[in-house]
């Protein structure tokens, strides 16, 4: 059993990753593949379910031939994956319907509008744990049931079935057992109540989605059906969505253990108990279920940070992403500046879609430096805007913040965002945390650990800790003026 290995797919908007673990915890193997998107129409955002099944069997066909292992070799396969991007398939032949609309698509925004004005439309966020927007999969599986035939005749004809990619790798690279998602995963397909552990029937009746189309709800561990590696089946016996897979995958599974993963934006997510807390403006997920053990956590995501970076890029201040730390570091702070990255709006806790970017307190001494400065402050700011809303909403305290992705890369980021929110910042070595969850609980699942307790620790001494060293005076005027910035920031379309 210690030679016995897992397999983590973390199939995600952008790439397919694969990853073999050890019963130490240790990575034995390796892969990953990108995913291209397509762009039919301006605002238009899909994905071709063939390439996306092509990546996930290309990055576990390295990842197998990295560790030297042999399909017998893996006890088991978890599989977490990206949420709101929906595939569709027929259930007699398997084969793809049309491309999947992408969380990034806008097709959708009348049909948001227009479900304002359903009867139950004030019950929306409570239901679903989230608002749900035009990036949505519910509002796209409703597009598509409007204006995508085939789509509609597969639902006239009982044989549609809709998913997110998790189930439409099983589908495409093995044999699933039942059409079923886990709990989070269903929630990711905006038709789940984490409340009730049910799908909302009126909300997809509403919506003339068929209920046979969609999964079945099921438990974190779960036999899921197998995924064929060179021909030999392999157990999936775990899934769960992306950002609660890395919560869990940074070992916060403990009430206001709390974990940020910087990418394109940045997800904040914080462990809130075994019960759901009353509905605010953070998303509430129904995280995962272990042993008859739930744990629900609340989100919050910045809109813009990495792609914040790339407009720095295209402004020709920096030529890399690795250049911003020279930058800001060139300078020992910001000048005054203030930039607020509201480029797309701002997130939690203003949820003002018509904000816009913001660069405020500028002179003619204002240099590159200080501008990069002042955006890495301002990714501290709204980790502390965050946490004091995931306090007051989940009654608990925040004093460390795990946190991986691009940014998380930067010593000097890592040092800002501790002083600016006035918490511990923890940078593990091994940052595949989505990937590690998926496979750490197939392990379970497949009996290779006992229970959470059995797993190997995150934490291996060879973390980077950074500590708040920032005075609190100085932090009090940081975030008033980044207050003031956001006050201007607001209401900039149409205002």
């Amino acid at each position: 059993m210690a030679d016995r290995l897992v397999l983590g797919i973390d199939q995600g908007g952008s790439g397919s990753r694969a990853v073999l673990y050890d019963r130490s915890g240790a990575v034995r193997g390796y892969g990953y593949r990108a995913v291209g998107r397509l762009h039919p129409r301006p605002g238009w955002v899909e994905q071709r379910p063939s390439a996306v099944a092509r990546s996930v069997r290309e990055a576990v066909a390295d990842a197998v031939a990295r560790a030297g292992a042999a399909p017998a070799d893996i006890a088991a396969c978890g599989v977490t994956s990206q949420r709101d991007t929906v595939f569709a398939w027929d259930d007699r032949s398997g084969a793809p319907i049309g491309n999947a609309i992408t969380w990034q698509d806008l097709r959708t925004v009348p049909l948001v509008e227009e479900t304002g004005r359903w009867e139950h439309a004030g019950e929306r966020r409570a239901r679903l744990g989230q608002f749900p927007g035009a990036y949505c999969a519910a509002m796209h599986m409703a597009w598509r049931m409007r204006h995508d035939a085939p789509f509609r005749r597969a639902a006239e004809r009982g044989r549609l079935r809709a998913s997110l990619s998790a189930g439409w790798i099983v589908r495409a690279l093995g044999r699933p057992a039942e059409h079923a998602l886990d709990f989070s995963l269903l929630q990711g397909m905006t038709v789940f109540d984490p409340r009730r552990r049910e799908v909302w029937s009126e909300w997809v009746d509403y919506l003339d989605i068929p209920r046979d189309a969609l999964p079945a709800p099921r438990p974190t561990l779960h036999h899921f059906g197998d995924l064929h590696i060179d021909g030999a089946p392999v157990p999936v016996t775990a899934m769960i969505t992306d950002q609660q897979a890395a919560l869990f995958g940074y070992d916060c599974r403990e009430r206001g253990m709390a974990a940020a993963t910087h990418g394109t934006a940045s997800f904040i997510n914080v462990v809130a108990g075994p019960i759901a807390p009353p509905q605010g403006v953070c998303k509430t997920y129904l995280a995962w279920e272990v042993a008859g053990a739930s744990a629900y956590s609340l989100e919050a995501d910045m809109t813009v940070t990495g792609a914040a970076v790339r407009w720095l890029q295209q402004l020709g201040l920096i030529r890399r992403a690795q250049d911003l730390d020279a930058l800001a570091a060139a300078v020992p702070d910001s000048g005054g500046v203030v930039f607020v990255p509201a480029f797309t709006g701002l997130g939690v806790p203003s949820e003002d879609r018509s904000a816009r970017g913001t660069i405020l307190g500028m002179t003619l001494g204002t240099g590159a430096g200080h501008l990069a400065r002042a955006f890495l402050e301002s990714i501290g700011c709204q980790l502390r805007d965050i946490l004091d809303t995931v306090e007051r909403e989940a009654g608990v305290t925040i004093g460390e913040l795990r946190v991986g992705g691009g940014l998380a890369n930067s010593d000097l980021a890592c040092q800002i965002q501790a002083d600016v929110a006035g918490v511990r910042i923890v940078r593990a070595r091994d940052t595949e945390t989505t990937a590690r969850a998926a496979a750490f609980l197939a392990g379970i699942g497949a009996g290779l650990w006992a229970g959470l307790d059995d797993l190997p620790p995150l934490l291996d001494g060879q973390e980077r800790v950074f500590e708040p060293a920032l005075p609190a005076e100085r932090r009090a005027d940081l975030l008033a003026r980044w207050e003031d910035a956001l006050g201007r920031a607001r209401g900039w379309i149409g205002g």
